[in-house]
């Protein structure tokens, strides 16, 4: 990456009054985070099972998930469309009804059945994406029983209050809000809407008066003191699994709290943008510094796409729930939004920051379908970004010339540009990435957050971020998804 100007030179000239106006809030979403967060929340340092093969769960209320130690993954696999796993010799561990550790059972065991039973029913409750490529895909016959294990170990991602974790080992066991938008909307495609109202019910509950989200969250909905500032991407993202859920349950009376979130979310964006149309600098889901950026100055796509996506999706609902002053408002930011990216980023063809020589990097795919409209330019962008930052392992790395282990393939990332390949039409290479993902689950079959230079799964299993857009893109490969409408 090339080196950021100093922060001496960028100091010389006054931040734009939305600029100070989201540092303003910004200061008072850390401080009220300090406020409500005590211990430590440095990470753990990886221990022994932290690259283990998938949770497992139990029937009852509430659900729980725990991992599987790997000292007992060898020769094991869940019974088929359950969180129950069978033990190489034939016993197997679950999760009893009530509790929150996992225990060892002979496989005639009644907790057994109830277990399988329990977890067959709630897949039932919705819809399973993934039948029908078996003729053109490779894994084709596999996408079921991959989606099937993404929704049940996203169910046991997400606990009793709505938060839904990345995963179940220390520095992922907590809740972005990013990724939560994500899971509600992959709850959502499902019809799994019990569980996409309680991650939307959690999210409008730690949201700040502000507007502003945490970073991320403890399981119990504290915010996590760790530093880092609210990251402006998150808001967008909530606001368009807000507007996702609403297409797909329009009564407006069964999430009350839906509404007063997408106000305080929306208004904090339309508020931030500058004099150019754009919103602050801000960390994204690379979650580094902004001033690391190529250009530190103006946000990145991986702001701007989210952000953009939001207020379109804001304007949307706002027009459900006769809010037409709010609607003309937020769908006026959006316009300027649009405007500042096309003037801002396409000259360039899209790169991570708005300069010659821009890096590209996977956010690109947050311009494009299912996020946005379809545009010629954005879809030679996602294409170009898709080559650079392929790896010889078929994976994808998150961006050009990416300054960590450049041979080890990240799955969200490979996942989102499935996503869009899903959105357009083009099969053959949606069916590639997802063959790509298929191929490199765990033993247990959970998609893992990384994947290393020789196919191993590696990090933590299952990353729920992952899990989300796997289900969202078999979904798309069927039914195209709703678009937020730009105009």
């Amino acid at each position: 990456m090339r080196p950021a100007p100093r922060a001496a030179r960028r100091r010389t000239r006054p931040a734009p009054r939305g600029v100070r106006r989201f540092r303003r809030a910004a200061a008072l979403l850390v401080a009220a985070g300090l406020v409500a967060t005590t211990g430590s929340t440095i990470p753990d340092r990886p221990g022994p099972g932290w690259a283990g093969p998938g949770l497992v769960g139990g029937s009852g209320w509430p659900v729980t998930g725990v991992p599987l130690p790997v000292s007992e993954a060898k020769g094991a696999t869940y019974l088929a469309g359950s969180s129950a796993v069978r033990l190489a010799d034939g016993r197997v561990r679950l999760v009893p009804s009530g509790s929150e550790t996992s225990v060892i059972v002979p496989p005639d065991d009644p907790e057994v059945a109830a277990v399988v039973r329990s977890d067959r029913a709630w897949l039932a409750d919705g819809a399973v994406p993934g039948d029908g490529w078996t003729e053109r895909s490779r894994y084709g016959d596999q996408y079921r029983d991959m989606a099937s294990r993404a929704l049940l170990d996203l169910r046991l991602l997400t606990r009793p209050n709505g938060a839904s974790l990345a995963s179940w080992y220390g520095a992922w066991r907590y809740c972005w809000p990013r990724d939560s938008a994500f899971a509600a909307a992959a709850f959502t495609v499902t019809g799994h809407m019990p569980e996409a109202r309680r991650v939307l019910r959690f999210l409008a509950d730690v949201q700040h008066e502000n507007g502003l989200w945490a970073a991320r969250y403890n399981p119990d909905g504290t915010a996590v003191a760790d530093g880092r500032d609210p990251q402006l991407d998150s808001l967008g993202w909530v606001l368009w699994a807000s507007w996702f859920y609403r297409v797909q349950a329009p009564d407006n009376g069964d999430l009350p709290e839906l509404w007063p979130m997408v106000q305080r979310a929306a208004d904090q964006l339309a508020h931030s943008l500058d004099a150019e149309g754009l919103p602050p600098a801000s960390s994204d889901y690379w979650e580094r510094d902004h001033d690391r950026e190529q250009d530190p100055r103006r946000p990145t796509l991986g702001v701007v796409g989210p952000v953009l996506a939001g207020l379109r999706a804001a304007a949307a609902l706002a027009d459900g729930y006769g809010g037409r002053a709010k609607a003309a408002q937020w769908r006026a930011a959006a316009k300027r939004l649009s405007a500042a990216l096309t003037r801002q980023f396409a000259p360039y063809g899209y790169p991570r920051s708005p300069i010659r020589g821009g890096l590209m990097d996977t956010s690109v795919t947050f311009v494009a379908p299912p996020f946005a409209p379809p545009d010629p330019g954005v879809a030679a962008a996602v294409e170009d970004a898709g080559f650079r930052q392929q790896l010889p392992n078929g994976g994808v790395l998150p961006g050009e010339r990416w300054q960590g282990n450049k041979l080890v393939a990240w799955t969200p990332e490979t996942a989102l540009f499935a996503l869009n390949a899903a959105s357009t039409g083009r099969i053959d290479s949606a069916l590639g990435r997802l063959d790509w993902l298929a191929a490199h689950r765990t033993s247990l079959g959970a998609l893992p957050e990384k994947v290393g230079e020789r196919g191993a799964p590696a990090s933590v299993a299952p990353l729920g971020w992952t899990a989300s857009l796997v289900v969202l893109s078999l979904a798309a490969l069927r039914h195209p998804l709703p678009v937020p409408p730009a105009g």
